[in-house]
């Protein structure tokens, strides 16, 4: 019987069969693991961004309800544990180990990709813990994602931009199309602030499946830098938001808004508390994170256009307390790379570009002749984390902010947290 080190060293070399779009090889796994999926009653999540953060708020909001909750999310950061929580508590070293030690024989046969085993076994440990709730996020797109054989109780998009274009589609309709296929006959459907093309795709497909759409922004009024929520079961007013940034505002009303109407709950308390508490909840992290304070270290998980303008927008709000604003990026080669490093210039005065340690990973190469073509002088690092810790020992009113993907904060969290 192989070890946990072990077991792992065999789904990460599942990466070499890359992204395979389509559901038969999962079916077909899950058929065989007795379609543990069917017996979960769960939250399905979509979306370009906030999808993350979203599904952390669902599920720290269910926890404060008293209800088990099973957590699925990716990447990880640091272990690959942190993809599969219940309660906030992440799946043990052993079922892992012994998941791939009893169903080695058919991942090799189906050959597998590292995802499809990794949301199989999500889906077995939620129904072998019997939690009450399971909220999963999707990986890429929606309708040919692994998650994507649920039959959920809601499912939620929250954001919609133009990402992997070459594989969702290269028009905002048709990426709203890919994420929209979600949806499932009877679940209640919820959607954050999106495009209104985006929007007549998800409203066609709630038509079509006879589902109930909530749209938040029914439901929300905007008061300076407020975001108050108010449903006829509740009014959320003063509300405390642990997350950096605006955007969280809108996600954490969402889920809000999800868990207000999946369970008819009226006691604002609940919500609110499982808002405040999302962190220690679920372990949330690589959003808008302090990783280090004098000088200033900041981590955040924004990986494409939109994500980046988010960043920026709260970013401003402080910056001007900076002597010197220094930003480490790397992102992967398949993002809209030039469009990201064009809105973050003008807010730094350096630029630090790297290759993250991923297969989808953008080179120094290419990374550097993007910023040349936007006529910008870059310095360039081998080794992530090494220029992050000597960063830290240097003039404390400086700041570095780390962008451009969750896998280049991963690269530093798993060196830094040692």
């Amino acid at each position: 019987m192989i070890d946990y080190k072990s077991a792992l060293e065999k789904v990460f070399a599942l990466h070499t069969f890359g992204i395979k779009l389509g559901l038969d090889n999962t079916i077909q796994f899950l058929n065989y693991l007795g379609n543990p999926q069917n017996s979960l009653s769960s939250y399905h999540i979509a979306g370009s961004n906030g999808k993350g953060s979203t599904a952390a708020f669902i599920s720290s909001i269910l926890q404060e309800c008293g209800y088990t909750t099973g957590l699925y999310t990716s990447p990880h950061f640091v272990k690959f544990n942190e993809r599969i929580k219940i309660n906030g508590i992440q799946i043990d070293d052993d079922t892992i180990a012994e998941f791939v030690n009893t169903h080695e024989k058919i991942i090799d046969e189906l050959k597998l990709t590292f995802f499809e085993v990794t949301t199989a076994l999500a889906f077995k440990y939620f129904a072998d813990c019997n939690v009450d709730f399971a909220v999963i996020e999707t990986g890429l797109g929606g309708r040919l994602d692994a998650t994507n054989v649920l039959n959920p109780v809601a499912c939620v998009i929250t954001s919609i931009s133009l990402e992997h274009t070459n594989i969702l589609g290269t028009t905002i309709p048709e990426i709203a199309f890919e994420k929209s296929e979600i949806i499932k006959p009877g679940a209640k459907v919820f959607i954050g602030r999106i495009p209104v093309d985006a929007e007549k795709k998800v409203e066609d497909k709630c038509k079509s499946t006879n589902c109930q759409l909530y749209k938040i922004e029914d439901y929300i009024q905007e008061k300076g830098d407020l975001v108050e929520l108010y449903t006829e079961e509740i009014e959320l007013i003063d509300w405390s938001i642990p997350l950096r940034g605006s955007y969280q505002k809108y996600n954490a009303a969402l889920a809000g808004l999800v868990i207000t109407k999946t369970l008819g709950l009226d006691d604002e308390s609940l919500i609110k508390n499982g808002v405040s508490e999302v962190i220690l909840n679920t372990g949330i992290q690589g959003r808008y994170e302090y990783m280090h304070t004098s000088p200033a270290v900041i981590l955040d998980s924004a990986h494409n256009t939109e994500g980046i303008k988010a960043f920026v927008s709260e970013f401003k709000k402080e910056s001007h307390k900076y002597d010197r604003k220094v930003l480490l990026f790397g992102a992967m080669k398949d993002k809209s790379i030039s469009e990201m490093l064009e809105i973050l210039f003008p807010e730094f005065d350096e630029i630090i570009l790297t290759k993250i340690n991923y297969e989808r990973s953008a080179d120094l190469a290419q990374l550097t002749e993007i910023a040349d073509n936007l006529g910008k002088k870059v310095s360039t690092c081998d080794n992530a984390a090494e220029s992050v810790m000597k960063f830290m020992s240097g003039q404390e009113n400086d700041c570095l902010v780390v962008l451009g993907s969750m896998y280049l904060i991963g690269e530093i969290k798993a060196v830094l947290c040692k």
